[in-house]
């Protein structure tokens, strides 16, 4: 029975783990794809971790129109920090290196657009947006007074979307 409990948490952590390290929020079938190629966790004893995970608001489900998905929250990041080094070396390299070669795959079913255009002489309106499908994850408009300033957000969005959307969703999650 000890051994059980081991393997449950160290699961649950994997999942904790796949969600920091992918840093955007990701669908039922994306974790699922991730955990069943990898031989991991058997479908219905993953969707029972995903729901205990979620009732222990270790991860949160956002919605956004028709679309589910999910993204850790801060007290799942450190439960992570605390006892992450409770998974298995082999398992953390083997979805290291997953998420490496898939990674793309995953970013590609995700739109990112950035743009700005000149409002007043010194006034620009950027629009930072990432959509799914047909369903958006989010959408910034910012007014700033300055070319060079619209043109370094729209680098940084296309560069560094996924850790930027995450680091909001975290400051909007907060207590």
């Amino acid at each position: 029975m000890f051994e059980n409990t081991l393997e449950l948490a160290e699961n649950k952590l994997l999942l904790l783990y796949i969600f920091k390290k992918i840093k955007f929020p990701i669908s039922n079938n994306q974790i699922t794809e991730v955990i069943l190629e990898n031989d991991f966790i058997n479908y219905f004893t993953l969707q029972q971790y995903l729901n205990e995970l979620l009732s222990s608001n270790f991860i949160k489900q956002i919605d956004s129109q028709s679309n589910h998905k999910f993204i850790i929250t801060k007290k799942g990041i450190k439960v992570l920090s605390l006892f992450g080094n409770r998974i298995s070396k082999d398992k953390i390299d083997i979805l290291d290196s997953y998420i490496d070669e898939h990674f793309n795959d995953i970013k590609s079913k995700i739109s990112v657009n950035a743009n700005y255009t000149t409002k007043h002489k010194n006034s620009f309106m950027v629009n930072l947006k990432i959509s799914e499908s047909n369903s958006t994850l989010m959408n910034l408009k910012l007014n700033v007074d300055s070319k060079k300033t619209a043109q370094k957000l729209c680098e940084k969005w296309e560069k560094n979307f996924s850790e930027i959307y995450y680091k909001i969703v975290e400051l909007l999650m907060e207590d």
